[in-house]
């Protein structure tokens, strides 16, 4: 079966993935899930930016001419 089958929820199945998160981690702790889980994103984010910032910075080698 193909990936994108499984990324196809329906409304029933979206309510009861939050039921079940509800009712795991309690309504006071999911806004400190959630500020963790975008804490995580923006560090990620920004050592991608870093990683991008190095490669596009690296100099590239000079060419050697060969003299006649």
């Amino acid at each position: 079966m193909p990936a994108t089958i499984y990324l196809m929820l329906g409304t029933w199945e979206i309510i009861a993935i939050v039921a079940v998160i509800l009712l795991l981690f309690g309504g006071a702790k999911i806004p400190e899930l959630m500020r963790g889980l975008g804490k995580g994103v923006k560090e990620f984010k920004k050592a991608q930016k870093d990683v991008e910032d190095a490669v596009n910075e690296e100099p590239e080698a000079p060419k050697e001419e060969k003299k006649d």
